[in-house]
């Protein structure tokens, strides 16, 4: 595809994965005239309930794959973890942004982690491990304690065992169940930031200002906007955003998730080449949200460059929210500035993401009281 050529609104954009970033972002495209068509192995997914078009396939289905390719003028991605195979079929008819070589990189911890390091990009010292004596070898050289991640597939904590000294290795290589991992030093980090870049076919980037998170039992939480800290802070975290984008040579958007330490020193924890839990208030916060930039840069229309509007708060709503019965969203919208977010998921699973709210307000402290209040009001 040219570069400067534009997918003009009334083109079909189409997504792999069918989950709340799928929903989001088809609802975005459609208010400004695309018609979406989500693939995916789950049927009356949530981004399915929203899209013009729903196809339920295998990932593995390359028949099924094509097919959908053919009736897309461009494809992207909910979620990283699409086979980089899938990704290749679908991108030999129909241009995939991010491609498959993004992916390949978001995919594995090790081929990230080396990727970004060789880019001279700030990186936890880490070690590529494979069996007992290699855990062993790299705690021995990046000294305990330390964290062990298979190398792909975990997310909110999943997939990882902190290692505190010799004896739990044997337990926790048998726990993740995998020949490929990654050792990490453990960061004793001040707090967590991330970053989303946002970088057009034409070369044309953007980032949002820093978002500060906060977890619980390693599942975002809440996050803020902007987050605290120095212009020395956020001009690095800009910087570190811009030259991972390029370096990739992305087309989509980006979120860089990071460790701030004690004296203000940056470090990339992970990547997710998609929108991100933690933009999710760019909706309200934001002219142009993170799923009208993604839009924007895989269409090669121009990316919104407008400032933010008002501090903003988001917090998850786990299925926990949902014990004891139907939330009182009522009381929660009574809140001054509260907007509510559900996603469609019919079974509230504890610790299952199934909607947030976000509050704006004329400064942090109060944006971030108030969402957190509407949220203790939804319980009855």
């Amino acid at each position: 595809m040219n570069p400067t050529a534009i997918v003009p609104p009334g083109s079909t954009i189409g997504v792999f994965g069918s989950g709340q970033l799928g929903r989001m972002f088809t609802m975005v495209a459609k208010q400004m005239g695309y018609r979406v068509v989500i693939y995916s192995p789950d049927a009356d997914s949530p981004a399915g309930q929203v899209a013009d078009r729903e196809i339920v396939a295998q990932y593995d289905d390359q028949s099924a794959v094509e097919d959908f390719a053919r009736q897309c003028d461009v494809i992207t991605l909910e979620f990283e973890n699409i086979p980089v195979e899938t990704v290749g079929w679908a991108g030999a008819i129909t241009p995939v942004h991010p491609d498959a070589r993004v992916l390949h990189v978001a995919q594995d911890r090790i081929i990230e982690k080396q990727t970004l390091a060789d880019a001279g990009l700030p990186v936890t010292p880490f070690r590529p491990v494979f069996n007992a004596d290699d855990v062993r070898r790299a705690a021995d050289e990046l000294g305990y304690p330390i964290v062990l991640k298979t190398a792909r597939s975990g997310y909110d904590g999943k997939g990882q065992r902190i290692l505190r000294d010799p004896e739990s290795i044997e337990a926790a290589l048998a726990e993740l169940g995998s020949d490929r991992l990654v050792a990490e030093k453990m960061i004793d980090f001040q707090r967590e930031v991330s970053i989303l870049v946002y970088r057009s076919r034409n070369g044309s980037v953007g980032t949002y200002p820093l978002i500060e998170n906060h977890h619980a039992n390693h599942i975002l939480d809440y996050s803020i906007c902007p987050a605290a800290g120095s212009d020395t802070l956020r001009d690095a975290a800009r910087q570190i955003a811009l030259t991972t984008a390029k370096s990739l040579d992305l087309v989509g958007l980006l979120c860089i998730e990071l460790f701030v330490q004690s004296d203000d020193r940056l470090l990339i924890n992970e990547l997710a080449p998609r929108p991100h839990n933690s933009g999710h208030l760019t909706i309200e916060a934001f002219p142009c949200c993170q799923y009208q930039q993604l839009l924007r840069a895989i269409c090669g229309l121009p990316l919104g460059t407008e400032p933010q509007t008002r501090p903003a708060a988001m917090a998850n709503l786990l299925g926990d929210v949902w014990d004891g019965g139907a939330p009182a969203f009522e009381n929660a919208l009574a809140v001054e500035a509260v907007q509510l977010h559900l996603y469609g998921k019919q079974d509230a699973v504890p610790g299952r993401k199934m909607g947030h709210l976000t509050a704006t307000a004329d400064s942090i402290e109060a944006a971030l009281a108030n969402v957190l209040a509407a949220r203790d009001q939804l319980k009855r």
